[in-house]
């Protein structure tokens, strides 16, 4: 599988990024799946559903299949987080991985930047970024896309991909 990132600062546009990179490049044929990453405990279930009364009970994995889509959550419950490499190999084959966060897994990324962060680049200390998008002009030697370019963008990641 090809996993290219999209990391930056929080509120930097990651997310929105990748929600478009994932609807532009499936448009274009190829299949794609995502992973993100997580400083915190997130939730995906409510309280009350039956999948979260399996996993409040103590369940270490729980399955929910429905007819539109089936999705699995697991409980570390004190185990270690497993490393992005785990995480990965659960996933089905696609053309390409798009994952978020994980800025210094080996992956290649694109950095998403926005000026109302406050933050410079991560590219600047980090060589597994490839190239920047963002809503300003900051100083770097790599590629430089504005940050809603959704198609130069997708451009990118895919020629750098081989796709």
């Amino acid at each position: 599988m090809i996993v290219w990132g999209v990391t930056g600062w929080k509120d930097a546009g990651k997310t929105h990024l990748v929600a478009r990179l994932v609807a532009e490049i499936t448009r274009r044929g190829l299949t794609v799946s995502t992973v993100k990453h997580a400083h915190h405990a997130a939730e995906t279930d409510r309280p009350g559903t039956d999948s979260f009364r399996h996993r409040a009970a103590g369940a270490r994995e729980v399955i929910l299949a429905t007819p539109a889509r089936w999705a699995l959550m697991a409980e570390l419950r004190g185990a270690p987080e497993p490393p992005l490499e785990a995480l990965l190999a659960r996933l089905a084959p696609v053309d390409l991985v798009l994952v978020e966060g994980y800025k210094s897994a080996p992956h290649p990324k694109i950095e998403a930047h926005r000026a109302a962060t406050g933050r410079g680049l991560l590219a600047e200390t980090n060589p597994t970024i490839r190239a920047v998008a963002s809503d300003a002009r900051p100083e770097t030697a790599l590629p430089l896309f504005a940050l809603d370019d959704t198609a130069a963008i997708a451009d990118f990641i895919l020629r750098e991909a081989g796709l």
